[in-house]
């Protein structure tokens, strides 16, 4: 008996010595497929494009519909191309009688600008049970009966799909989905004050579905042909030309061109989606979307995961040709001119901690991964001049590291209402300028942020058009240029300037107390501590005692607009890389206090303000840069913000996963991705070896140790028989 046992175990363990892994997430039959393994953390709650506003959705929906344009994977700054279109916008300027204009006129004269927008012939829509049409040409799927409805229970379950060709119209369709009342689109708002006769339609279309709703009784497969409802200032010229008149001169407006939001919907899909049978079982546009992007998504089950294949429909798309210097010595032009995507499937796996995603990635199951606090230190190492390298161990990998600053701000503010520390009065500047010399961001990024950032010279981030690298982009009120490099003024010199600003050594000379401020805050998670304390040593330095307000989320929230607060913490990503989205973090009538705006420190300066209205809505050029350095230098001098630090982002990759550059306005840059199946198949094999030793000695243990036994007891089973 102890030897058939004993051969049944060594059958497995040399059975585990073949190509698959004890440890593989994945079926073996896959080890060569052209898949891209990733994992999500939190479910999509939209994946509808009129709906959808958050980054854990866009990694899906970027890749599936495509708007007229996008960003250029390669070049910086940040600078959009043509995707859907056949060509980037044309803008032409009206006056109030519809007169054209020249493009050169004073934007006052401006009424409307209209934007005219070519599409590509030829594009088709992925396959979808939507377009799917019987003998008769009628749609398959747009009147399903209960009986029809009985064995489906996903997209997968209807047999017949279709596909047809992009037209002008199904971009029409889309903006006017932006006003319909049942979706509560996210930029309704903004988009109400620019195209025209949007408005108007919000309230056309809350009408209608109201009407619609009573009559029904329900909610439930409530249909609005939006074809019906017209939109006055979004017109289709012909089947691939359409036009966007917006109110006066809004150059932004060609960023939301890139965005999920203004992405073709074909009326056939909303048609089919809105049917209520299918709606009670949750098969709705949220949760399969329909696009005519690079890929398409098949398995949406977001307790397990999410899959996206190649759209077998897509356009022909190339990889860049070119990009910017390093580009071609990084190897980023190898596929120069190759036809995207380049990936057949994309499988995301739902991973609710991040140790798993860290070891799978490291076993080679995850292609790529971020690295969370927990795992820096065995990923990266601190040069002495604070530059990031990678560890030994993730060298002999392979691993490489991408790192790139965020098109983001993270700050400190003063609350220029405040009578203590705010205000523009030259010891009121002075008194700021001390406190952002003291405040050392370089530390603060190098203890809490695993050095991952750059100390903020200004508004703008790095890859905004305005913002100045070296040493003409250091702030000179902080900073001196030395070595090469911009270092923080001393801390003499910061004493100096509370001295001149009629605090000397921090102590208000009429009284002899120490000068006491507060810093507001809803910072209380479990490394508040740390961080506060660090607050209060940098005031410390000057002899100032910092008071620190803690408070819920809700009640900071009231402080900041009732301008209750003095010092506050806050940050601002990128909505589109223009200038003008950082700087009316500084525009007076934007103020938070009053007008709840963006102006969290209620800055207020006409000289600035004046500045912002011309710059804001012109096109970039030398003009509108020497605009953008008076403004710089506006904000600087009266220093409304200790400014802070520019996250920075890291990212890891395997050796067989090629052409990755991080692009931070870019949602779709899966298509031009590669990989080398081949190779992520022989690393993996190596680093998953099953260590069989422990089993082969407990094997080996456990026959030394019964064997005796089982012979002892058959000898005396024999012995009994041979009496018999």
């Amino acid at each position: 008996m102890v030897w058939r046992i004993a051969l049944f175990v060594s059958v497995l363990l040399l059975a585990s010595c073949g190509d698959g892994n004890w440890n593989n997430p994945y079926p073996s039959a896959d080890r060569l497929d052209n898949t891209f393994y990733s994992s999500f953390a939190k479910r999509p709650k939209h994946l509808d494009p009129a709906r959808s506003y958050s980054s854990n959705e866009y990694q899906f929906i970027a890749n599936i519909y495509t708007p007229p344009l996008q960003y250029h994977y390669l070049k910086r700054p940040y600078t959009l191309i043509p995707l859907a279109a056949s060509g980037m916008p044309v803008v032409k300027y009206l006056d109030d009688a519809g007169k054209t204009l020249a493009s050169d006129v004073d934007v006052k004269q401006i009424a409307f600008s209209e934007y005219t927008i070519k599409i590509r012939q030829g594009i088709q829509y992925q396959p979808h049970p939507a377009f799917a049409k019987d003998e008769a040409g009628n749609y398959r799927y747009h009147d399903l009966t209960d009986k029809q409805l009985e064995d489906v229970y996903t997209l997968a379950d209807f047999e017949q799909t279709d596909s047809r060709e992009l037209t002008a119209d199904d971009y029409v369709y889309q903006i006017k989905r932006l006003a319909h009342p049942d979706l509560q689109s996210p930029i309704l708002g903004i988009m109400s004050d620019y195209i025209v006769g949007l408005p108007e339609l919000a309230k056309q279309l809350d009408a209608a579905y109201k009407k619609a709703k009573q009559a029904s009784g329900t909610k439930k497969g409530i249909y609005l042909d939006l074809r019906g409802f017209d939109l006055a200032g979004v017109k289709a010229v012909d089947r691939y030309t359409y036009t966007i008149k917006i109110k006066g001169k809004y150059p932004q407006l060609i960023y939301w061109l890139n965005l999920p939001f203004f992405s073709p919907m074909p009326y056939e899909a909303i048609a089919f989606y809105a049917q209520a049978g299918l709606v009670e079982k949750n098969i709705s546009l949220d949760w399969y979307p329909v696009g005519t992007g690079p890929y398409m998504l098949t398995v949406n089950n977001p307790n397990l995961q999410m899959v996206m294949e190649r759209n077998p429909n897509y356009m022909d798309e190339y990889y860049p040709t070119e990009g910017e210097q390093g580009d071609a010595e990084a190897g980023l032009l190898v596929d120069a001119g190759k036809k995207i995507p380049f990936i057949d499937k994309i499988n995301f796996s739902l991973e609710r901690e991040g140790i798993p995603v860290w070891n799978k990635f490291l076993q080679g199951y995850y292609d790529a991964s971020g690295i969370s606090s927990d795992s820096f230190d065995q990923a990266i190492n601190i040069t002495t001049q604070g530059d990031a390298a990678l560890t030994e161990s993730m060298q002999e990998k392979g691993i490489s590291l991408l790192t790139a600053v965020q098109t983001s701000s993270f700050y400190t503010g003063f609350n220029m209402k405040d009578p203590q520390l705010g205000g523009y009065s030259e010891s009121a500047r002075k008194l700021r300028r001390a406190i952002a010399i003291a405040v050392d961001y370089e530390e603060f990024i190098s203890i809490f942020n695993n050095g991952r950032g750059v100390a903020a010279q200004g508004p703008l981030p790095p890859g905004l058009y305005g913002y100045r690298d070296g040493e003409q982009g250091i702030n000179p009120y902080v900073y001196n240029w030395k070595n090469g490099r911009p270092q923080r003024k001393s801390l003499d010199e910061a004493k100096q300037l509370l001295k001149e600003a009629g605090y000397p050594n921090g102590l208000n000379p009429e009284t002899g107390d120490k000068l006491v401020v507060n810093l507001d805050t809803a910072d209380t998670g479990p490394d508040a501590k740390s961080r506060l304390d660090w607050w209060r040593k940098q005031f410390d330095k000057l002899n100032i005692e910092l008071n620190i307000r803690s408070t819920d989320y809700n009640r900071f929230q009231d402080k900041m607009s009732n301008g209750s607060a003095q010092i506050f913490q806050w940050g601002w990503n990128a909505d589109y890389p223009d200038p003008e989205n950082f700087m009316f973090l500084l525009y007076g009538p934007n103020a938070k206090v009053g007008k709840n705006g963006e102006n969290a420190a209620n800055y207020d300066n006409p000289e600035f303000n004046k500045l912002f209205d011309v710059m804001k809505n012109m096109d970039n050029g030398p003009e509108r840069l020497a605009l953008i350095d008076k403004m710089v230098e506006v904000a600087r001098q009266d220093s409304p913000w200790l400014w802070g630090f520019h996250p920075k982002a890291f990212s890891l990759q395997h050796s067989w996963y090629k052409n990755v550059k991080p692009n931070l306005m870019a949602n779709n840059t899966l298509k031009y991705k590669r990989l080398d199946a081949a190779l992520r198949a022989e690393k993996r094999q190596a680093w998953n070896k099953p260590v069989t030793w422990p089993l082969y000695t407990a094997l080996l243990v456990f026959i030394i140790v019964v064997l005796p036994g089982v012979i002892s007891y058959r000898r005396k089973e024999h012995g009994k028989g041979g009496k018999r």
